[in-house]
């Protein structure tokens, strides 16, 4: 888990202002603001993550424009899904739910549960990090004027991101409850 990202939810909770500690120690108003610190810790996370796939749809799109200026015309069709890709998982990450749920729901979300969905969403830096090493070595590879395997190199990045979506879409399950 990256150290930068480890302890967010401490981070912001040391962070309260004087008025705030005060408000927090009334009867009843203490775990609705450490739950509502946690989902906005988390917040934080996948606002890092989102900012992280910005970078890696910007390397992907140089990418994609020198196989276009090299007319490498045969991984056009795969270098367009690839960016697909990135758009649509940058967008579910941005839109994806925080762990809230309304005061009559049937489904409660627990604090432990909110603890477990920063602890996952911390491990997920650690994915995104790893895609953007591998777009790395591509777009090096390429400014280097080495062309050669595209293909596979587009693959690479293609599990990577698909490897990284997969463990994303458990998050939900990890909000629940149902796995930790």
């Amino acid at each position: 888990m990256s150290e930068k990202n480890n302890d967010v939810y401490a981070q912001a909770r040391s962070q309260r202002r004087f008025s705030e500690r005060i408000v927090t120690a009334l009867p009843g108003f203490k775990g609705y603001n450490e739950k509502d610190l946690r989902r906005e810790s988390d917040k934080l996370v996948r606002n890092h993550l989102v900012l992280e796939l910005s970078r890696v749809k910007n390397d992907v799109r140089s990418i994609f424009q020198k196989v276009v200026d090299r007319r490498c015309l045969d991984v056009l069709s795969d270098m367009d899904r690839l960016t697909a890709k990135i758009e649509r998982l940058t967008e579910k990450i941005n839109h994806a739910s925080y762990g809230y749920r309304g005061f009559f729901d049937v489904v409660k979300i627990k604090e432990e549960n909110l603890d477990n969905m920063m602890a996952f969403d911390n491990k997920l830096v650690d994915y995104v990090s790893a895609l953007l090493v591998v777009v790395g070595d591509f777009k090096a590879q390429l400014v280097a004027g080495d062309y050669s395997n595209l293909q596979g190199k587009i693959q690479i990045v293609t599990d990577k991101l698909e490897e990284f979506e997969s463990v994303f879409d458990k998050r939900e399950e990890v909000i629940m409850g149902v796995i930790q």
